[in-house]
């Protein structure tokens, strides 16, 4: 039988305090991740309806179980190359500032816990071009993992145009 103290408690909360859990990404070359309580799932990529007169980067609309959700194309929103559909291809579906959109990504890679005294905020020569939707940059033994504030993804008007996209369907 445990008899954990309020003690004990307080230490394991304040050691998952001390991490931040992310699901990673691929898009092109680069690891982006995003906070798990963001994360609503993860979908293959099919069933994607386009709009007419929508960004670029607006890949359309999909139903997920009666609910119409826009999706977006993250490589053509950060401008990182052309996306190439493959078998790894998905859509991460999250929860931006109350709304459920969807956004495709080249691969999932994985869940994991990035301590926090490993992240760093993002350097000055680029915060002020990525800095706007970067957490931050955590430096893990093997690469650099890019944290995305995928509240800050979209800036004010896009996401007013991706509710009224979604409203219209």
């Amino acid at each position: 039988m445990s008899h954990e103290t309020t003690a004990d408690k307080s230490r394991i909360s304040l050691k998952m305090q001390d991490y931040l859990q992310v699901v990673s990404f691929r898009l092109g070359a680069e690891e982006y991740a995003i906070e798990i309580t963001k994360v609503k799932e993860i979908i293959l990529v099919e069933g994607i309806t386009r709009v007419p007169q929508m960004p670029i980067y607006i890949e359309g609309i999909i139903n997920l179980r009666g609910n119409v959700i826009p999706v977006l194309d993250l490589r053509k929103r950060f401008e990182v190359g052309k996306a190439d559909f493959g078998e790894h291809t998905r859509i991460v579906v999250t929860r931006m500032e109350g709304r459920i959109i969807g956004m495709i990504v080249d691969a999932v890679l994985r869940v994991m816990k990035i301590p926090k005294s490993l992240i760093q905020p993002p350097p000055d020569t680029i915060a002020s071009v990525a800095g706007e939707y970067l957490i931050g940059v955590a430096k893990l033994d093997d690469h650099m993992q890019l944290l995305l504030d995928i509240e800050k993804v979209l800036h004010a008007a896009e996401k007013s145009q991706l509710a009224s996209t979604a409203k219209a369907a």
